[in-house]
């Protein structure tokens, strides 16, 4: 870090603490050759994420369609908008430790059935079934009868 008095690239830091309701860390740092003070904020590095859909198109991630579709699958379910909230913070939490530019449409769904089982069978079950696109009834029932073991 080059101190921004003298431009000298060594330093200490003098004090450390959470900011920003901890998105950043804020550090007191002196220099070691002009011995001045001055601050710097660390923040966490937010990948802008890429999804590739089934017929190849590519598209940034969008929250509010995850939201949407989690909504869709709770309809009328004992399922809180602050606990849809919470899964898709999961979700995402899991695609930003990938550490990856882009991740395929397939990927998150399968996030969200996981998430979905665990939280509500119904919705699980009625997100599956959109985004399987069960043919028949037989697909249908197979997946209920994976539910039920």
């Amino acid at each position: 870090m080059k101190c921004p008095f003298c431009g000298h690239e060594e330093d200490r830091v003098v004090d450390s603490r959470s900011a920003q309701d901890g998105r950043a860390v804020r550090r007191r740092r002196e220099c070691l050759k002009c011995k001045d003070r001055f601050t710097t904020y660390e923040y966490i590095e937010n990948v802008t994420l890429t999804v590739t859909k089934s017929d190849h198109r590519r598209e940034p991630f969008d929250r509010r369609k995850l939201i949407n579709g989690i909504k869709l699958a709770c309809n009328k379910r004992p399922v809180s908008m602050k606990k849809i909230e919470s899964l898709v913070d999961g979700i995402e939490s899991r695609l930003q430790e990938l550490s990856k530019s882009e991740v395929t449409s397939s990927y998150i769904g399968e996030l969200v059935m996981e998430a979905l089982k665990e939280t509500d069978e119904i919705a699980y079950v009625r997100f599956a079934s959109v985004y399987r696109k069960f043919q028949d009834k037989a697909e249908f029932m197979e997946e209920l009868k994976k539910l039920l073991e």
